[in-house]
């Protein structure tokens, strides 16, 4: 199991290129990379430079140089990374070359609010399904998604091929839909409610709780002295990791992002 652990650097990977392990660290950081390319590519720019990447994603530019190594994408020196190739690459490495498709569970604020934004995100994502337990909820749509019966999870799972669920379900019933979307065979979790989660060692979780988030901050606002700034949390700064969770202001995993 793939789970959010302070201070860890998480699990390694193998790059689809080189074969090389690559560190969790780093494919943490790889979608904050990316952003800040795509937003240099709208910009107009043909190349990027280590420097110039670093200052985007809040790292040094030898992290950054290390990082891209993984990719087999060295640049070239006194000129920088060819923008588009980059891209390429880490979408390739992100597994971003093709639609990934998930099923919402849960059809209240949250699950609506994602379902509008995956649909205009166009990074590789979409919403196959919504599935919740509200009967008064079946045959509505949100967006052009259609809600269904929980009871049909497994059928839309099979019938859409789906791999990636995303539970936004009150904390109280957040473990069975976890049991229910490993039983239909979904192999991918991100996880919204505030609560821990057991899933077989085959199972990618990943966990989001804003709650978490906020009571961080609390703690070291807490700490200000009237007329100075406030202590600096671990993770300070703007959340760099693009997503759902990040267009809601807060990742679980921004810690992985920062790490050495």
């Amino acid at each position: 199991m793939t789970e959010d652990r302070p201070g860890g650097h998480g699990p390694e990977f193998h790059s689809a290129r080189t074969g090389d392990a690559i560190p969790g660290a780093t494919v943490a950081r790889l979608p904050v990379y990316l952003r800040a390319v795509v937003a240099e590519r709208d910009a107009g720019a043909s190349t990027i430079s280590s420097d110039r990447l670093a200052e985007l994603a809040g790292v040094n530019a030898a992290k950054v140089r290390k990082d891209l190594s993984f990719l087999g994408s060295y640049g070239i020196r006194g000129v920088g990374y060819d923008v588009t190739r980059l891209m390429m690459e880490m979408s390739r490495q992100l597994g971003l070359s093709q639609d990934w498709p998930c099923v919402i569970v849960g059809a209240g604020n949250l699950g609506a609010a994602l379902v509008n934004y995956l649909a205009g995100a166009g990074r590789g994502f979409s919403v196959a399904a919504i599935v919740d337990a509200d009967d008064d909820k079946w045959g509505t749509h949100i967006g052009a998604v259609a809600v269904h019966s929980d009871d049909d999870l497994p059928r839309l799972v099979a019938e859409g091929a789906i791999v990636i669920g995303i539970i936004t379900t009150p904390p109280t019933v957040a473990q069975d839909v976890a049991d229910q979307l490993v039983a239909a065979g979904v192999s991918s979790i991100l996880n919204f409610a505030p609560v821990v989660l057991s899933v077989p060692d085959w199972v990618l979780l990943r966990n989001v709780d804003l709650a978490l988030e906020l009571q961080v901050l609390s703690f070291y606002q807490g700490r200000t002295r009237p007329g100075s700034s406030p202590e600096a949390p671990p993770d300070a700064g703007s959340n760099p990791l693009d997503g759902p969770a990040a267009s809601l202001g807060v990742s679980a995993d921004t810690r992985l992002a920062r790490e050495a």
